[in-house]
């Protein structure tokens, strides 16, 4: 789910009711797949990049596209994880809930950062991971990887690898697991 859903979902209140399947684990892992070679080709190989999932719901779609790399190039990319509870622009509009521990071991200094996340949605949880890998380096170029794009952007970012791209109303919520894609709303 994305941030905005996450603040819908317990403890805030509400509980994710689906309303379509819109993808399974086989269109997951083939999305996963196409990403990993977009990847690869876009970078020429995977020679300094290193991959980030963006807490909590980026660290699954980051790990399978760590997997999926080192299936095409024979490489382990080197794998890390970012909070952005403390980066985030509406501190004070809400409860700062970190969710777990920033682990980045790596220097980003002079590196390719792919920063992954489940859903891309307003653009706000996106410049909050800018703002915090910022803290570890000052890496070559940043790329996005999202497995679902559902617009309704209100910062100018945009992904460079995306699973599926999802016209959503406002309204409407997007749950991402490793075995589903599914739209729904939140109810309380």
């Amino acid at each position: 789910m994305g941030e905005r859903e996450r603040r819908g979902a317990p403890p805030y209140g509400g509980t994710f009711v689906p309303r379509a399947l819109v993808m399974d684990a086989e269109h997951i892992r083939r999305a996963i797949k196409r990403m990993a070679h977009e990847i690869v080709e876009r970078n020429h190989g995977l020679d300094n990049v290193v991959v980030i999932g963006l807490q909590t719901g980026g660290i699954e779609p980051a790990q399978q596209l760590v997997d999926a790399l080192e299936a095409i190039e024979g490489v382990r990319t080197p794998l890390g994880s970012v909070d952005v509870a403390f980066h985030r622009d509406d501190i004070g509009l809400r409860p700062v809930l970190p969710e777990a521990p920033t682990e980045i071991n790596d220097d980003l200094n002079g590196r390719t950062v792919v920063l992954v996340d489940d859903v891309l949605f307003t653009g706000r949880t996106v410049r909050a991971a800018l703002d915090a890998i910022n803290d570890f380096g000052r890496p070559r170029a940043v790329q996005l990887a999202v497995m679902v794009d559902r617009g309704h952007r209100e910062l100018p970012i945009r992904a460079d690898f995306v699973g599926k791209n999802l016209p959503t109303a406002r309204s409407e919520s997007v749950k991402v697991t490793c075995d589903s894609v599914e739209i729904g709303f939140m109810q309380k």
